[in-house]
């Protein structure tokens, strides 16, 4: 595959266009780091689902991730048994990196009483233990940090949706957001976070991110994006504050970018951030695909590595178009003109769909959420469809006779 040098577009001898490719003599940066294994002024090889990607020495054996999927099992934050299972199987059957549920970073940041917690330091053994099996399978453990903000003190998603009460376990009168504005009437009304409140989130972050430093973790995810804390600070349609964190991009976008550049101040390995790209309301200022794209483009500038692509979540009875792929245009969109790696998400179902997003530079990586709870062993599976020799766990060579 070549192309003249200083060519807009890259083709591969088919006469396929390498969209990925905005210049042939790019060197290094985001294209040298990962996407594109060799890059000279004349030759760019595509890199497809099961080559590697790296970023800041830590080495990933293919392009899939499992998405973070809360499960809601923990009690007062703790991991156990179950997550140990939960994640072990889905690093056995051949993903990449796996990235742990979301983990509140205080208490009252959980979205249920069962959230996994990374506000006590004694959260860590437990992580310690699940990490290092995942690292047993040749697999990366990521740890998403999270708040759930206006979104908190909620029941289970399996049982009907009701604010849970203090005497149920809950904290509703602990619930705070960038603004007093309830999710919903099934809510709780925020109290809305002042100076010393945005100090202490700040804070709290800092922290969880030295406990997952503690536990071994070789990737950390500041969680965004779906309505939670400081996706409601990003969007106009949850922040009406008329401080500096609120009214201008810029102001809104403030937290984000001060927590990102705290993270990185402490962090020495990949720092992703997984963002909605689009609030999916079009009849009233709200979080857009153009701004995700400003924001990724200066998050980019304070050290941050991919871009997690998702959508939505912020406001209820939003209608979006559901369809196999529907958010991996946002994650191409903002690697292209952000000029930073990203990871798609959204039903993402099948093998050659996801090596056709990797392949066509759509994005660097595939996080995969559903279809790893359906089947943890999908990476395994997709190799195999693909025609891809990958090593399986020694104890279940049995099953490839």
């Amino acid at each position: 595959m070549c192309c003249e040098a200083g060519r807009d577009v890259c083709f591969d001898e088919g006469g396929v266009a390498a969209a990925f490719a905005k210049r042939c003599d790019i060197a290094g940066g985001l294209y040298g780091a990962g996407h594109v294994s060799q890059v000279s002024q004349r030759y760019i090889i595509v890199m497809d689902l099961f080559d590697a990607w790296s970023s800041r020495g830590v080495r990933l054996r293919n392009r899939i991730a499992v998405s973070p999927m809360c499960e809601y099992s923990s009690e007062d934050g703790y991991a156990n048994d179950w997550h140990l299972v939960h994640l072990g199987s889905r690093a056995a059957g051949g993903a990449a990196l796996v990235i742990f549920e979301a983990a509140a970073v205080s208490p009252e940041g959980r979205i249920t009483a069962h959230d996994l917690g990374i506000y006590r330091d004694g959260h860590v053994e437990k992580l310690r233990q699940i990490v290092n099996f995942v690292h047993g399978q040749e697999a990366l453990a990521g740890m998403q940090l999270a708040h759930a903000g206006r979104k908190a003190s909620m029941s289970r998603p399996w049982v009907e949706e009701h604010l849970a009460t203090s005497a149920a376990g809950g904290w509703p009168d602990a619930v705070v957001g960038p603004s007093a504005l309830a999710f919903s009437d099934s809510y709780a009304m925020p109290v809305a976070l002042d100076a010393d409140g945005i100090a202490k989130v700040r804070a709290d972050f800092v922290a969880a991110a030295r406990r997952s430093q503690e536990a071994g973790f070789d990737v950390l995810e500041l969680h965004a994006a779906h309505g939670y804390l400081l996706h409601e600070f990003l969007s106009p349609l949850s922040n009406m504050r008329t401080d500096e964190y609120g009214g201008c991009f810029e102001n809104r976008t403030r937290l984000v970018r001060e927590v990102a550049a705290d993270l990185r101040g402490i962090w020495q390995g990949p720092l992703f951030v997984r963002i909605s790209a689009t609030d999916w309301v079009d009849d009233q200022p709200s979080w857009t695909v153009d701004e995700s794209v400003e924001l990724s483009r200066i998050l980019k500038g304070l050290g941050v590595d991919l871009m997690d692509v998702s959508s939505g979540g912020l406001v209820p009875g939003v209608k979006i178009p559901l369809g196999p792929g529907y958010q991996v245009p946002f994650a191409q969109r903002i690697r292209e003109e952000a000029g930073i790696a990203t990871g798609a998400v959204g039903l993402i179902t099948d093998a050659a769909q996801a090596d056709h997003i990797v392949r066509t530079g759509q994005a660097d990586l595939v996080l995969l959420a559903r279809e790893m709870l359906r089947d943890p062993y999908w990476p395994l599976h997709a190799a195999r469809e693909l025609g891809k020799e990958v090593r399986w766990p020694p104890q279940y060579l049995r099953a490839m006779r």
